[in-house]
Formats: C-alpha cells, structure tokens, sequence
C-alpha cells in the first residue's frame, strides 16, 4: 500500500523514550499493506531514533516460479531507494545483500554486508546500544554485532512451512529460528497459534497480538464517503477484500466456485500482487491494484461486506492472524472468512465459512444484515484493541527484559 499516511496518534501512557531502535522487519515499508512492525514503529518513532531495515528476504523462490521476476523488480525498486526518511521521521534502509541465504559462504558473505552498512548509518545517525528487533529468521547472524542493549525476536509466521516465496531449506530456516529463540531476551508470538504450539523458552515469550487503527477504519461507516472512481462503476452487491493478493494464498477455487453459483456478485480485491490471478479473468472479478492506506475506508465504504477467502489447505497460512480482519470489524462492516485459529473465537460476529456452500450461506446473511446493534458488536470486539495499546505493551516488555542483559 502506499505510504503517504497520517502520522498516527500518540496515545499511549507509556512508551520508551530516547532509545535507538532497529527493526529487521520481514516486509518493505514501501509497498505492504501496513503491517505489525510499521505501526509500532511509527508510534515508537515520535520519542526514539527508529532504523527500519526492509526485509532482507529468507531467499529467492527458485527461478521456475512465477513470481521469481516480481519479486526480483520489486526489491531492486528499494535498492534504488537505499536509505530514505519516512514522514514519521524513521530511517528506512534497504541494505545491499545477496538472496543466497541457503548456503555458508551466502550467510557469511551477507552478514558481512549487513554488519558494515549498518554501523556505518548507526555513527552517521547517532543509533547507540539500541534495541535490536529481528522478525525475519535470516537476520539471526548480526544479533550480538550491533552493540544492542536488548534483542527482541517477533515470530510473526510458521517461517519453516513457508515454502512458497524462498527456495532456502526449511531445516536452515528452523535452526535459525531455534538460535534466535535461545539468543532474544524478549520473543513476541504475533498469533495464538504460535505461541500456544510454543514449547522453549515460555519464560520470555509473550503475546503480541494484532491490532488495529480503529478510528481510521471505523470512518468507513461513521462518515459519508464519495466512492473513488476505479470502484464507483462496480455494480453491488460488492464483496471487498484488501490486502496481500498472491496465487498461493487466495483460494481461487472458492471464488470461481462462488462466481458461478451467483454471477450477480462482484468481488473487488484491492492490494500488492506478485502476478496476475487466474480469477481475473471472471467477468465480476476486478483487482484495482495497490491503494493509500488513508483511502481504504473510502474503498471499504463501497464493499456490502468483507471477505477473506484464503486457502485453507496450506500449513504456512494456518497460522496468520490477518490484521485485516480486525480491520474489517472495525469498518462495522460484515465480514465473511474462511477459517483461521486466531479468529475462531469471534464466530457468531465474525462469519466463519465451513465450505463453499456455507460460504454463499454467510455471504447471503451478511447482504441483508442491516442491524446496527449487530454492527456495534463487531466494532466492539476491537474498539480498544489499538496499536497504541499494543505500543504500550512492548514498551514496558522491553524496559523489563533490559536488565537480564
């Protein structure tokens, strides 16, 4: 999504103050949907010295994929951009590495790389003992080369059943999870999944649950908006998705199946994609690529409801705890899934779809839900659960995870 956003909000009673913080994330900055790392960082920014490093990949798919070129144009787009400040004032890095993390003299090579980079913008900006914040596995190798006071590992992913975008092996991805695992002084589970499935280490790990912006979508329905003009056109009933658009994690059979059975429904996907999708290809399928995070409540204002419909088969996506989701409740919207662990206590609210069938059922409901006090329920199960809610957590797990070190 694009980047051209509101500074957000500092609402959070407590935060660290006057730290230098550097956080491998496991995405860019430019072109995601705003994720976890982005929105606490910004908030940490507006009283510390914040470096964002753009994710240094776990490696290249192999080169029959067919993203093997996208990604490969994409991240030579942040190369070009190399060090750039953000409008919240964070120093967001794209380092120079190679993608051969599968093999020694790649890691050794790439470290290296990352070592020299980094302490060189560290002196030219002032970043002294800071908290260093790993969310990728293959950063492991600088953890305890930066000087930081405190390491944070974020387990965001099942990193090892990811097997879709990298070619590295998952064993090496594991034993550089397992090796961050012993090293961090703090690790944050992003999911219930992970976290409860979670067997070392228990001692130091939290829940960092997903959270949300919940004014900015809220606005979706507490306002009136224009629809901007690439959506206006679409006929309803509209059934709106935003997000991540990738061939292997959109169930594209449940979208074809449903296209089939009600033709008159038009499905709108908004978001980063590495190719095109077969489904574009239906009649009253449209993807309207990537959009400004401060528009989607203008685009949301426009969907009859919100749907998630990722495949349901692959171990990788299992385990995602979609921040979209906690979005989309927010808009007050409808929302119909298919099933994810992180959201199957919100059934009943949330529409949770068993099979295809069931998922037209659900959708059904959902076009001709017009109860207010059923929209204020599902706005209730996220109203207060805020990124600076979430900001103030981390801030005091870190200040209390400092003194181990």
């Amino acid at each position: 999504m694009g980047q051209e956003q509101a500074r957000p909000a500092i609402l959070a009673r407590f935060m660290l103050e006057n730290r230098s913080i550097i956080c491998f994330a496991g995405e860019d900055w430019w072109y995601h949907h705003p994720h976890s790392k982005n929105h606490i960082m910004k908030r940490l920014a507006a009283r510390n010295r914040v470096m964002f490093i753009n994710s240094i990949s776990m490696g290249l798919p192999s080169v029959r994929s067919a993203d093997f070129f996208a990604k490969i144009r994409r991240k030579l787009r942040s190369f070009a951009k190399f060090v750039r400040r953000s409008p919240e004032g964070i120093l967001v890095v794209t380092p120079i590495v190679t993608p051969f993390f599968g093999s020694a003299w790649g890691r050794a090579l790439n470290k290296w790389l990352l070592v020299v980079q980094l302490r060189l913008l560290m002196l030219i900006h002032g970043f002294r003992n800071p908290v260093l914040w790993i969310a990728i596995p293959t950063a492991k190798d600088v953890a305890g080369r930066l000087g930081e006071d405190v390491l944070v590992y974020q387990v965001s992913d099942k990193y090892d059943a990811n097997t879709m975008d990298h070619a590295t092996k998952s064993n090496l991805i594991r034993e550089l999870h397992e090796e961050l695992l012993e090293r961090a002084d703090l690790v944050l589970y992003s999911g219930r999944k992970l976290i409860e499935e979670a067997t070392t280490h228990l001692e130091k790990s939290k829940l960092l649950e997903q959270a949300v912006d919940f004014e900015h979508f809220a606005s979706t329905t507490a306002v009136a908006h224009t629809s901007p003009p690439d959506i206006a056109a679409i006929p309803h009933p509209c059934l709106g998705y935003f997000g991540q658009v990738d061939a292997w994690l959109i169930d594209q059979n449940l979208v074809r199946y449903v296209s089939e059975k009600r033709p008159e429904w038009h499905w709108v996907f908004i978001g980063l994609k590495s190719r095109t999708l077969d489904i574009e290809a239906l009649p009253n399928v449209r993807h309207l690529g990537s959009k400004n995070y401060a528009d989607l409540p203008g685009y949301a204002a426009h969907f009859d409801l919100c749907v998630l419909p990722w495949v349901t088969d692959n171990e990788f996506v299992s385990y995602g705890s979609a921040i979209k989701v906690r979005e989309y409740l927010a808009t007050g919207k409808p929302v119909v899934i298919t099933p994810l662990y992180e959201y199957e206590r919100f059934d009943g609210p949330l529409r949770i779809a068993r099979s295809y069938d069931h998922f037209i059922e659900l959708v059904e409901s959902a076009l001709a839900d017009r109860d207010l006090d059923a929209r204020a329920e599902r706005q209730a199960i996220v109203k207060d659960k805020t990124w600076d809610v979430r900001t103030e957590e981390v801030s005091a797990w870190i200040e209390s995870a400092a003194p181990r070190r």
